[in-house]
Formats: structure tokens, sequence, C-alpha cells
């Protein structure tokens, strides 16, 4: 049977009225004046009680001291059996452990700083299969063993540096140096869609710039080509005048400052004043009399334009 179902529902009498018993056990294990008042009992089995006490200790709002006591079959002393601070229902609690594998955000890293690969990460996958043998200038490549144990029985002069070092030519990892892929790992296809997916977001053409811009970066001068199979999709910006400079970015995105973009338009000029020669336009020389007021005309000519 398990504990559930042994455990009694009834709290034994004389543990349940050991209030004090477990008060004073609490207040010897805390600091003086943080027991606060009796929270209730739960029955733990038989002759098994746990008594709650409120917590006033700053910083621990909603926990309790939790004190279980204990009796014998057929005794009549109840015995301290283990006193802790525990949370309640409403406790203070500091938020839940994450990893640092997953607490880790882009743009966490600075100088110095180390992240180290899981050896099982699904972005990567092995450079090359087959003998993993180090190639033949490593340091512990059996050529370089050989020089060095050579070097010890004083058969051959200089330092094993000095030698010439032969690759062994058909080795998979020679293979590997001569075509330039000496990385023990590279890019699985998820990581490379992952790594897509990701700058698609970023620079892609769902982004508003590009929902804006005149023409795609698939056309646009300032685009710096990458290579692999990203290179399909993806390019590096070198426009310093482009959000994206420095950035890789779809070959769908596009901005304003694409090198194809229209050119700039020249500002609006006013038009010409427009002058209607067929008409006058009096201007007053003097203030206006009582009797009327006098204007000159364009022509020199004094005209009388109205009586008071």
């Amino acid at each position: 049977m398990s504990a559930a179902t042994t455990r009694s529902r009834t709290p034994d009498r004389l543990c349940a009225e050991a209030v004090d018993l477990a008060r004073s056990a609490a207040e010897e294990a805390a600091a003086p004046g943080v027991v606060g008042e009796h929270a209730g009992l739960v029955s733990e089995g038989d002759r098994v009680v746990t008594h709650y006490f409120e917590c006033k200790e700053l910083g621990y709002r909603g926990w309790r001291w939790a004190v279980t006591v204990a009796r014998a079959s057929r005794a009549k002393f109840v015995t301290l059996d283990e006193v802790v601070l525990l949370p309640g229902p409403d406790a203070l609690l500091a938020p839940e452990w994450v990893p640092w594998s997953e607490r880790l955000r882009p743009g966490d890293m600075g100088p110095g700083d180390l992240l180290p690969t899981d050896a099982e990460d699904l972005r990567l996958e092995p450079g090359y299969s087959g003998e993993d043998e180090p190639v033949p200038n490593a340091p512990v490549s059996h050529e370089m063993a050989e020089l060095v144990e050579a070097e010890d029985a004083e058969v051959t002069a200089g330092a094993p540096a000095n030698l010439p070092v032969a690759p062994s030519r058909g080795s998979i990892t020679s293979v590997a140096e001569e075509l330039g892929m000496r990385r023990a790992r590279v890019l699985s296809r998820y990581g490379l869609h992952v790594a897509a997916d990701r700058w698609e977001e970023s620079y892609g053409a769902k982004t508003p710039m590009a929902q804006a811009a005149p023409a795609s970066c698939v056309t646009c001068g300032f685009l710096t080509p990458i290579g692999g199979s990203l290179g399909q999709a993806f390019g590096v910006c070198a426009n310093e005048f482009s959000p994206a400079d420095g950035r890789v970015v779809s070959l769908t995105y596009g901005c304003g400052g694409h090198s194809e973009a229209a050119v700039m338009p020249k500002p609006p000029r006013p038009a010409p004043p427009v002058i209607d020669e067929t008409r006058v336009d009096p201007f007053p020389l003097r203030p206006a009399a009582d009797s009327g007021s006098v204007s000159v005309g364009a022509d020199g000519d004094s005209a009388e334009l109205g009586h008071s």
C-alpha cells in the first residue's frame, strides 16, 4: 500500500495538542520575533502531525514554519521530529531556474565570454566521415610522433618542425584539408534552415522596409554575394546608408538605398508671377483728406477717388 493510503485522516490528539512544543522548536530554529500565529496543522500519518506557524521575517512573505511532531505507539510523550521553513500557497518565490543554454539570447555574449557547443547540437554535423585521424602536420599525428622519436634517438638532425612533413596522400583528413574542409563540424540541414528562417524574419521580403522599397536586393549593386548553399537566397549589404549595412539580407529584401532607385526629385519651383497689364492698381501717396482721397495712377495723373 502507498503512503497516501496509510496516512491517517484524523490527527493524533496528543500530537495535535503539542502546539507549545512546536512553537518552541520553531522559535529556537528561527530568529527572535519572526514566528507568528499558529496557522493550522496537517496529519502526516499515524501519530505524526505537522504544525504550521506564520513567518514574519522580511523577504519571506507567505512562508510558514513547519514543525513535525510524532508519538510512539502507546507512548504519552510527544517528541520533535523536524523543523523547516516552507513556502505557502501564496508565498513569494524566486523565478523558476532555467538552464543557461535556454536563458542565452542573441547579443548576450561579450568580450572574453565562451559559449561551449553541445556535442549533440542539432545545428552541426561532422565535416567529413571516415577515420578520425589528425592532419599529418598536427602535433598528435603519427608522422610528427615518428619524427619526435627519431630526434630522441639522435638518428636525424634538426628539430621536427624543420623537417619536411609529407601528407599521407589518400587519407580522408588530407583530402579534407586540401579541399578547405578542415572544420570538424559544419552546419547541418537543420542548422541551415533555422539560420535562414532567422535572417528572413529580420531582413526578408515581409518586413515593412522591404514592402516600401522600390526594388529588391537581388538587383542592387551594393549586395555582396556569399558562398555556400545560403548564397542562393542571401547576401551581405554593403551600403553604409542602408539600415542593413553589414547584415545578411534576403535577396527579396529591399530598402530606399537601392543602387538603381530613381534620381532624387528636384525641389518644386514656384510658378512665375502673372502680370495683368489691362488694369491699373491705385495706391495712396498721402493720408486721405476729409473731402476725399487722392491717388496717383501708374501714368502719373492724379484722380479723385471718392467724396465723403
